[in-house]
C-alpha cells in the first residue's frame, strides 16, 4: 500500500509517499479502507520533532474516515463495510487502524467526516478545562479554524457568549458560527472590552497575547491554551492530553446529526500532496479543515 512517512525530523520536504506494509486490526482495532485523513497542526508537530523521540521512520496522520474491512479480536457492534471515522496513527495512507471510531452520520462524506475527530475531542476537552458556563463569556483566540470552528458551535449549544478572533478575510465567518466577531493586530484588547467582559479564555494560535489574555479574564485558571508552549511562563495551563475519544466521537455524531455542528472543508489534498498540506496548515488562517483524500 502507500503511505506518507518520513524518515528524519524537519520541514514538509522530509515526507515522502512511500510503499508501506499493510497494517492490521489488533484486538479492540478495526482497520479501515482510507477514504479520507484529517490534517492537523500536531501532524506537523510530530513531524518536526516537538514532541519527543519518535520510531522512525513513521507514517503521519491521527483522523481519518473510510470503510472498515478489518475488525479486530473483542470488538462489537461495527462490520466490515462499515462506514466510520475516528482516529488511530499513521492515517495519511490507502488502509490504517483506528482505536477509536464512530459511525458516519447520516449525509456526511468521507471528506468532511475526516476533519471531526481531534477537533471535537479537543474543542469538548478545552471547554470542560476551561470551566466556562452558561450565560458566560468566552474569547477565543484563532476561532476559525477547525477546533476554533467547533469551540463556537458546541458553546453556542450550552448558551455560552462567544467572542471570536481571527483574521480580517474569516469575520464573516465566525459571524455565521454565532461569534462576535474582531481582528488580530494592533488594538485588540480594546476592541475585545468593546465587545464585553471576558469571563474564560482559550488559546487556539499560540500568538503570543496570554498575558493580555489573563489580563481581559483577570484570573490565569481562567485561560487555556492548545498552542503557545510558554504557557507555564505566563502561568497558563497548556492542554495536551486527550481525554476519552469514543466518548466525543459519540457527541460529535449526535450534534452532526441534529444539524448544530458543521466544520467546513476549506481545501483537500492528494495523498501525494502531504506536503503542501503541511505548509498550508503551519501558515494558519484556516477556515474550517483541511483534508487529504485517498
Amino acid at each position: 500500500m502507500k503511505r506518507v512517512s518520513f524518515a528524519e525530523f524537519g520541514g514538509p520536504e522530509v515526507l515522502r509517499l512511500v510503499d508501506a506494509e499493510e497494517p492490521h486490526a489488533g484486538p479492540g482495532q478495526v482497520r479501515i479502507a482510507v477514504r479520507a485523513a484529517g490534517v492537523n497542526p500536531v501532524d506537523w508537530r510530530i513531524r518536526e520533532g516537538q514532541f519527543g523521540p519518535v520510531d522512525l521512520p513513521a507514517g503521519v496522520g491521527l483522523d481519518a474516515a473510510g470503510v472498515v474491512d478489518e475488525v479486530g479480536e473483542g470488538v462489537d457492534g461495527i462490520a466490515v463495510g462499515d462506514a466510520v471515522f475516528g482516529e488511530g496513527s499513521s492515517t495519511y495512507a490507502e488502509f490504517a487502524v483506528l482505536r477509536a471510531w464512530a459511525r458516519m452520520p447520516e449525509g456526511l462524506t468521507f471528506e468532511e467526516a475526516a476533519g471531526y475527530p481531534s477537533v471535537v475531542e479537543t474543542a469538548l476537552r478545552i471547554l470542560r478545562e476551561v470551566g466556562v458556563e452558561s450565560g458566560q463569556t468566552l474569547l477565543v483566540n484563532g476561532a476559525s479554524g477547525g477546533v476554533g470552528s467547533a469551540v463556537l458551535q458546541i458553546a453556542r449549544e450550552r448558551g455560552i457568549t462567544v467572542i471570536g478572533m481571527a483574521s480580517a478575510a474569516n469575520q464573516d465567518y465566525l459571524r455565521e458560527l454565532g461569534a462576535l466577531a474582531t481582528t488580530y493586530g494592533e488594538g485588540w484588547v480594546e476592541r475585545v472590552r468593546q465587545l464585553g467582559s471576558v469571563d474564560a479564555a482559550l488559546d487556539l494560535a499560540g500568538s503570543g497575547v496570554l498575558r493580555e489574555l489573563v489580563e481581559l479574564t483577570g484570573d490565569a485558571r481562567k485561560v487555556l491554551t492548545i498552542a503557545d508552549r510558554g504557557a507555564e511562563e505566563a502561568g497558563v495551563r497548556f492542554s495536551g492530553v486527550a481525554g476519552s475519544v469514543p466518548d466525543a466521537l459519540a457527541e460529535a455524531a449526535r450534534l452532526i446529526s441534529q444539524g448544530k455542528l458543521h466544520i467546513p472543508v476549506e481545501k483537500s489534498y492528494a495523498l501525494a500532496d502531504a506536503a503542501s498540506a503541511h505548509i498550508d496548515s503551519q501558515a494558519g488562517h484556516t477556515r474550517g479543515r483541511r483534508v487529504i483524500l485517498v
